[in-house]
């Protein structure tokens, strides 16, 4: 039997279930895995209240990260054997597979070994946020030495994995955030300049800080009505790239009689995890970063699978800098 968080219809996080089920043996193609430690992402939030870009079949599982240990594998599976710390990453739909529980299956395609310098909690924060960063910023080869790049949302787990990208490849990370109270924690987690949007002129400080040039790209997670703000703030040639909908009004396309030209599009961290070769290039890039020490996961707080209700309630708050955790305890076992 297996500890699983389940749902049965759309709501508030009080949804939430933690029950105990079957876990049964993984299929062709699938792995089953002791969970030690689960990332939680925004977009749970949104699949959970009925508002992702699909829909939840009841009785529905969620969760795209998690990070563990082998414990049995399918037919067809190679590369993989019992016993190994593997990661998660973010490659299938929520009504296929998910991750919130202490025993689960999922695609072996969606697991990559763990490194043993990354522990379980820090290693939970990795895969959703460095890979959602990593396609604009380095896969497409938009940002070059030099370049500024606008973060909006910076407090977030992707958006501190963009500074540290923006960083490694010599750019220079524009955060953004609309209080002053993440101001300093920004600074310090690697932001070159921060704009407190609730305060400051957003377009002016842009050309402020880049000598009335304007950005290279901006990355947003919002979209809506403010992309039209954003475009005024991008170096003519430069990049919108949208790969959220924190903001669920429409998001008007930015026209060349109020902006200068410009490139706008959207993106999701699965044009990177669903291609083979570009998610080999993905691992091998992000597990260099951490290696080396460029790239640190920044945990916010941990919460334990009991309190998933808690854990989904602190991040509708919107209070965190970085990644929510939760842990599992098994027992008899270490975490």
């Amino acid at each position: 039997m297996a500890r699983l968080v389940q749902f049965d219809r759309t709501g508030g996080p009080e949804v939430l279930t933690l029950r105990e089920v079957e876990v049964g043996e993984p299929g062709a193609g699938e792995v089953r895995m002791r969970v030690d430690a689960i990332g939680l992402n925004r977009a749970e939030i949104m699949f959970r209240e009925g508002g992702y870009f699909y829909a939840p079949d009841f009785p529905s599982l969620l969760g795209y990260e998690a990070v563990g240990v082998v414990e049995a594998v399918g037919a067809g599976v190679d590369g993989l054997a019992e016993g190994d710390p593997v990661a998660v990453v973010p490659q299938f739909l929520q009504t296929d597979y998910g991750t919130y529980g202490d025993h689960v299956i999922v695609p072996a395609s969606a697991v990559v070994p763990r490194s043993a310098e990354v522990d379980p909690v820090r290693a939970a924060a990795v895969w959703m946020a460095y890979i959602t960063a990593y396609g604009p910023l380095v896969e497409s080869g938009r940002v070059r030495p030099g370049d500024h790049v606008l973060i909006t949302a910076a407090s977030s787990s992707v958006g501190l994995a963009a500074v540290q990208i923006a960083r490694h490849v010599g750019a220079v990370p524009i955060a953004t955030t609309r209080g002053s109270g993440k101001k300093q924690r920004l600074l310090d987690a690697g932001a070159a300049h921060v704009i407190v949007t609730d305060e400051e002129d957003l377009p002016a400080r842009i050309k402020e800080i880049t000598g009335g040039e304007g950005v290279r790209l901006a990355f947003d997670p919002v979209a809506g009505p403010g992309v039209e703000v954003l475009a005024q703030g991008i170096a003519p040639g430069g990049f919108l790239v949208v790969y959220g909908a924190l903001d669920a009004r429409p998001t008007p396309l930015p026209n060349a009689q109020s902006f200068p030209a410009l490139t706008s599009s959207t993106y999701t961290l699965f044009e990177i995890t669903t291609d083979p070769e570009r998610l080999r290039r993905a691992v091998a890039f992000v597990d260099a970063g951490l290696g080396s020490g460029a790239f640190d996961p920044v945990v916010d707080r941990t919460f334990d699978l009991v309190d998933i209700v808690e854990a989904h309630r602190y991040m509708a708050a919107n209070e965190q800098v970085g990644k929510i955790v939760v842990t599992v305890t098994h027992e008899g076992a270490a975490t």
